[in-house]
C-alpha cells in the first residue's frame, strides 16, 4: 500500500515552526533580521509558551537574546488583530518571567524588550514591510490610550525582502517551497501538490537536508 501523506491545514505554520525551531537555526534568523552578528546558539534562551489555554500559540516561538523577548510567528493570511494577541502573549510571558511578588518590589525591575514580528505568506498583496498597532483598534483612539503593541509583519513570499532572504538561506528556502505548492495546486489536490513541491525542491538541493 502505497504511504499517504496526511496533510494539515496549518501545514504552513507547522513547516515555518519546524524550521526555526533549533537554537542555531533561529539565531540565524535573528541575525538576518538585526543585521547583527551573534555565533553562540547556547546565548538563546527559548520561552514559547507551548500550552497556553485560551488561545493556540503553538505556532509561535518566543526567545530571550541580549535583554530582548522576541515573539516570531508565522501567518498564512492576513489578521488584522495580532497586536492584541501579542498583547495577550507577552503578559503571560513576563508573569512567568516574574515571580509574583516581584512586583511589588521598591526597586525598578529590569524587563526584557518586547520585540513582534510576523512571518507573512498569504495570498493578499502586502508590502514588504508593515507595522500594524494595537491603537488603531482602539474605540476612542490613542490619544488617552495607556498602552501600545507595535508588530512588524514581513512579507516573505517569493520576490520579497530579497535582502532579508540573502541573509538567511534557509527563509529563501521556505518561500520556494511554498510557492510551489501554490503552483502544484492549480492542478493537483493538495496532497499531491505538497509531495511534488517535496520532490522539486529536494532535486533542486532546497530544504533538502530538512
Amino acid at each position: 500500500m502505497a504511504e499517504k501523506l496526511h496533510v494539515v491545514r496549518n501545514q504552513k505554520d507547522t513547516v515555518f515552526r519546524m524550521l526555526f525551531r533549533e537554537k542555531k537555526e533561529l539565531l540565524e534568523l535573528y541575525n538576518a533580521l538585526n543585521d547583527s552578528a551573534y555565533n553562540s546558539p547556547e546565548d538563546l534562551t527559548i520561552c514559547t509558551l507551548e500550552n497556553a489555554i485560551y488561545m493556540n500559540f503553538k505556532n509561535d516561538i518566543s526567545f530571550l537574546l541580549d535583554s530582548e523577548m522576541n515573539l516570531y510567528e508565522h501567518q498564512g493570511s492576513y489578521n488584522p488583530n495580532m497586536p492584541l494577541r501579542g498583547l495577550f502573549y507577552f503578559s503571560d510571558l513576563y508573569k512567568r518571567f516574574f515571580h509574583d511578588r516581584m512586583i511589588y518590589s521598591t526597586r525598578l525591575l529590569r524587563i526584557p524588550t518586547p520585540v513582534y514580528v510576523i512571518f507573512y505568506n498569504g495570498e493578499s498583496r502586502m508590502p514588504d514591510t508593515s507595522v500594524l498597532k494595537l491603537s488603531d483598534a482602539f474605540m476612542q483612539g490613542e490619544d488617552m490610550a495607556c498602552l501600545e503593541v507595535r508588530v512588524r509583519m514581513l512579507n516573505i513570499n517569493a520576490g520579497h525582502n530579497t535582502e532579508l532572504m540573502g541573509r538567511c538561506r534557509r527563509l529563501e528556502e521556505y518561500a520556494v517551497f511554498i510557492e510551489r505548492v501554490r503552483e502544484n495546486l492549480r492542478a493537483m489536490e493538495p496532497a499531491a501538490a505538497i509531495r511534488a513541491a517535496m520532490e522539486q525542491c529536494i532535486e533542486e538541493g532546497i530544504l533538502a537536508e530538512f
